[in-house]
């Protein structure tokens, strides 16, 4: 060990599951009954990687100004304010100017018309980009020496090729578990799919850049969360 090893120790290593999400919608009770019936209760799929949400039976379709997208699955519990989430491609084919925001930050956003089998009804605002992001427990942000909203660097790597995605921003919570959060574009581009597994790791105190090391990364394009070869 060296001098500057000595007095910079290397953190903890994490192993963390990367999540490619498709379109999704969180939506309220009252737009729940709209969309479907009186009374409505959402019919839970399976259980998603963070213990309070699970993907339902339930889908809806977007309809924006230059097409329409089918078959978007409603992510549940029902929650206080309507949120629509796309990729830049999806907003793209909608015709919507989605702006890049962090979950909930749904102030100023555009809307959408939303139809479900009962009826057709419009958001006023609710649809974003949703920020690139990594769950973690206060555990996990302690170890890593990280917290709530700090934002990293991390990078996948193969055959000596470095794809580094900048910026993504750090949730911690006691309800969150270790989770990449990419949406289909920024995975696509950074060669990552739903499942693969990585590590990350913070290399020096005072450096808030993570590692990530994956085995099936692969060639990677400019998205959402400022994706980059690095040499």
């Amino acid at each position: 060990m060296n001098e500057s090893e000595r007095n910079h120790p290397v953190k903890p290593s994490l192993r963390l599951p990367v999540v490619v999400s498709a379109a999704h919608a969180y939506l309220t009770p009252a737009v729940i009954e709209k969309l479907f019936c009186d009374h409505y209760r959402l019919h839970e799929h399976s259980r998603l990687g963070q213990p309070t949400q699970y993907l339902t039976e339930e889908s809806i379709t977007l309809i924006g100004p230059r097409g329409r997208l089918c078959n978007v699955r409603v992510i549940g519990p029902p929650r206080e304010a309507n949120q629509v989430e796309l990729s830049r491609a999806d907003a793209l084919a909608l015709g919507i100017d989605a702006p890049v925001r962090t979950s909930g930050d749904l102030e100023g956003t555009p809307g959408i018309v939303i139809e479900g089998p009962r009826m057709r009804l419009t958001l006023n605002a609710g649809v974003i980009r949703t920020r690139s992001h990594l769950h973690m427990s206060p555990l996990d942000a302690d170890r890593l020496g990280l917290n709530d909203k700090d934002r990293v660097d991390v990078s996948t790597e193969r055959n000596a090729r470095r794809i580094l995605l900048r910026d993504i921003l750090v949730r911690v919570s006691p309800d969150y578990r270790l989770e990449l959060h990419l949406d289909a574009d920024e995975g696509k581009a950074a060669g990552l799919r739903s499942g693969d597994d990585v590590m990350v790791r913070i290399d020096r105190p005072g450096q808030p850049t993570a590692r990530l090391t994956d085995a099936s990364a692969g060639h990677g394009t400019d998205a959402g969360a400022h994706i980059s070869e690095a040499h």
